[in-house]
């Protein structure tokens, strides 16, 4: 007699023997497995702008802060490394003329990742807009940031900065310090224009768990990569200057080991030598 689960493996094997059902249970098969598979999102915001669920399932909730200015003149623009639909998460933004910030929800203890998302629209050249971003008010974990300088003007790059909370305390690039109900990401005000984020989220995992960017356009290497390049050049050694050519110094650099000029006699005296030679013979 036989079981219910053989009539089930029979069947699947029946059915998935033909091509167009078994593409179908792929695709079925790999939209679960992605569904399933989706980080556990602790927090989210599209800065600037609207509710915003991403092709990765990460679902970011409006913008409702109150502190500096919200805006969308990002939507000009066409927003490279990101699919058309998330392309909101880079168009807009939240910027201050001083320093501003939001506060995380997050105090469980576990590892987690926080994911900032920036995109320059405005300016069309390094050195316009740089400033640092501080976490839990005492860590630096971006420095100096420069997004032109980056990845240029209207393609988005993200800084992924992975953190622990342990027994009330996180740990962030080595350092330690005390949790008072929430932590918060700081964004300071510089010398050089305004502080600004696109979007923000948080989740609990590590760096394996954070969906990436696409590569970035015009080549493999990215501006940290060129940097170092031009690092590595200046770092050559360069030929002394206070290195001496060897032999005497010649006062008229023409003159010096002339070689023409001193076979000259020789092949005059030849030339008239050749005709007497001649005559002599002749006798």
């Amino acid at each position: 007699m036989f079981s219910v689960t053989g009539l089930v493996i029979g069947f699947l094997r029946q059915k998935l023997s033909q091509p167009g059902i078994l593409f179908c249970f792929l695709c079925i098969a790999l939209l679960f497995g992605q569904t399933f598979c989706n980080p556990e999102v602790a927090w989210a915001v599209n800065c600037g702008g609207s509710s915003h669920t991403d092709v990765h399932g990460i679902r970011y909730q409006a913008d409702t802060l109150q502190i500096g200015f919200a805006s969308d003149y990002g939507k000009s623009l066409l927003i490279q490394r990101v699919v058309p639909q998330d392309q909101i998460l880079y168009q807009t933004e939240r910027y201050h003329r001083s320093t501003f910030g939001y506060d995380i929800p997050v105090t469980k203890d576990g590892d987690y990742v926080l994911v900032l998302k920036f995109s320059e629209v405005w300016f069309t050249a390094p050195s316009q807009k740089v400033f640092d971003v501080i976490l839990n008010g005492e860590h630096t974990i971006v420095n100096e940031l420069d997004i032109f300088a980056k990845v240029g003007r209207g393609v988005a790059h993200d800084e992924i900065i992975p953190f622990t909370i342990k027994n009330g305390k996180l740990r962030v690039n080595g350092e330690t310090s005390q949790i008072d109900g929430k932590i918060s990401v700081e964004f300071l005000k510089g010398d050089l224009d305004n502080p600004k984020v696109n979007a923000i989220y948080v989740i609990k995992g590590n760096i394996d768990d954070v969906p990436m960017l696409a590569p970035l356009p015009g080549g493999e290497n990215s501006q940290d990569d060129i940097e170092e390049e031009e690092e590595e050049e200046n770092e050559m050694p360069k030929p002394s200057k206070s290195r001496r050519p060897s032999g005497p110094k010649a006062k008229d650099p023409y003159a010096a080991d002339d070689t023409s000029v001193m076979l000259l006699p020789v092949f005059i005296a030849i030339g008239a030598f050749l005709p007497l030679l001649f005559c002599l013979c002749k006798l």
